[in-house]
């Protein structure tokens, strides 16, 4: 299995609060100890799942409550996390949900899986008392105008449902830190008479946070001038690392990958490194043409090898200047299960699936054995020639992610589960998966088609649609989930 690391660490930091009731502690002697514990275990569980915690302690009055509400605020979090140790007034919630804009989870994780009846005491009770308030908590959201928290409910310990929900929402606060702080390039311009790719920067940064930076194709010509031979050398090697040469097939344009196609590409990769470093990129949407004959477009036909190294790497670069898709393809990555670039191909309807994939970059991480090179004598559609990336997705669960608009500009997510097959797929030096989707080929397509989406969208392994109905729901986004692995619902 091809693996090519991770160049930028991914990081988030959350913030955990308990909430408990004040008149117990002068009650029950060392039950505020055991509250302190039960949240200073929770901030361990979440500290092994690759996120900074910072916890804030225990709130047990309204005037804790407003007193912690700036130090919540001034911390640079991503998501919040209200420990529910035991029963709490709401008041030692309502002005937080109220005024915090960072997203919050309720966690309700009591420490025993039941009581032990025949020796049950007040004292048993209130330290397993995780879920009492959490009605009372939602009930209060509403009336602040707020949506219900999504909530955490469990066990703490030996309870490995709460333990896959709560690293869920730590890779969830790694994509919201990347959604708001990514710099994603745009270079160049959509390809000629694609209505649904435009998109607006302003809105995206309103939407994600993100900032479109924009990027000049003679920025990348500017570095593509100077490279040493060693580099181009070097390059070179790294690709044939990763990728299978093998002879054509039957496609007549295709031609095992040339000296000269993969000299070109590799001198575009380092070109395109020296790029994302200079401009502090995340991921570039592109698409340029040049003049016929020109260096420059001999440059832009030949990104594709580099930009799959860079997606794979965690930098999603996204053909055709499709700006929402690059950042469909950001939000897969952060959730480590890929993110490639995508449409849909022929359908087959003797076996029910229909061909998922795209000419252009690619997730390589995600391939299902090897993946290969062709050359190109040219690219259906567009103008150029070179070397191109060819694989299907790893056989297994899958989750399809467009991000589309509204009429009135808003993003919107559609989402659908399905399963990567076995079989062959056409060695055209494109990627292509079988995609097979409940509960069939012709309903799903339907389904996909009535929630007005773009023709592109980000392929990921796993099935992801619960995680990325959340991820809308904090971004206050409509998500519309076509199908479902289990049911096609």
């Amino acid at each position: 299995m091809v693996h090519v690391s991770r160049r930028k660490p991914l990081f988030a930091r959350v913030g955990v609060f308990g909430v408990g009731h004040g008149t117990y502690w002068g009650q029950f002697p060392g039950l505020l100890d055991v509250m302190h514990q039960k949240l200073e275990k929770l901030c361990q569980k979440l500290a092994a799942y690759g996120v900074e915690v910072i916890n804030f302690g225990l709130v047990d009055n309204a005037q804790g409550a407003y007193a912690l509400l700036p130090r919540l605020q001034a911390a640079d979090l991503d998501l919040v996390f209200c420990d529910m140790v035991t029963y709490a007034t709401s008041s030692t919630f309502g002005v937080i949900i109220r005024n915090l804009s960072i997203p919050l989870v309720l966690v309700a994780l009591q420490p025993l899986a039941a009581l032990d009846y025949p020796r049950a005491t007040t004292f048993m009770q209130l330290c397993n008392d995780d879920f009492c308030a959490v009605p009372e908590f939602a009930g209060v959201a509403v009336r602040m105008g707020k949506r219900v928290p999504p909530l955490i409910l469990g066990m703490l310990e030996n309870d490995p449902v709460a333990d896959a929900e709560l690293a869920t929402w730590c890779q969830i606060a790694k994509v919201l830190r990347d959604l708001r702080t990514a710099r994603i390039g745009l270079m160049g311009h959509v390809l000629e008479a694609m209505l649904d790719m435009h998109s607006d920067p302003t809105a995206l940064t309103a939407a994600f946070g993100c900032h479109i930076v924009q990027v000049e194709p003679d920025d990348l010509m500017r570095h593509h001038r100077d490279i040493p031979e060693s580099l181009i050398t070097e390059k070179i090697q790294e690709i044939l690392k990763l990728f299978d040469t093998p002879e054509p097939q039957s496609d007549p344009i295709t031609h095992k990958a040339s000296e000269e196609d993969l000299r070109a590409a590799a001198k575009a990769a380092v070109a395109l490194d020296r790029l994302i470093e200079e401009k502090s990129l995340d991921g570039l949407a592109y698409y340029y043409e040049g003049e016929p004959g020109s260096p420059m477009r001999q440059l832009m036909a030949n990104l594709i090898v580099g930009n799959s190294l860079l997606t794979a790497a965690g930098f999603p670069m996204c053909g055709e200047a499709d700006l929402k898709t690059c950042i469909a393809m950001l939000i897969l990555d952060r959730l480590e299960a890929g993110g490639s670039f995508a449409e849909f191909h022929p359908i087959d309807f003797r076996e029910g699936f229909v061909l998922v994939g795209h000419d252009g970059p690619h997730h390589i991480n995600i391939a299902e054995g090897k993946p290969v090179l062709r050359s190109l004598d040219r690219y259906h559609g567009k103008p150029g020639s070179g070397v191109s990336v060819e694989f299907k997705i790893r056989e297994g669960p899958i989750t399809l992610l467009g991000i589309t608009q509204t009429n009135d500009g808003r993003c919107k997510f559609v989402v659908a589960e399905g399963q990567s097959i076995k079989g062959p797929i056409p060695a055209t030096g494109n990627t292509n998966t079988r995609g097979y989707f409940l509960p069939d080929v012709r309903t799903f397509l339907r389904r996909w088609v009535a929630e007005g989406p773009t023709h592109h969208f980000a392929l990921a392994v796993g099935h992801l649609a619960e995680t990325l109905r959340e991820i809308a729901d904090v971004l206050n986004l409509p998500c519309a989930i076509v199908a479902r692995g289990d049911d096609g619902s």
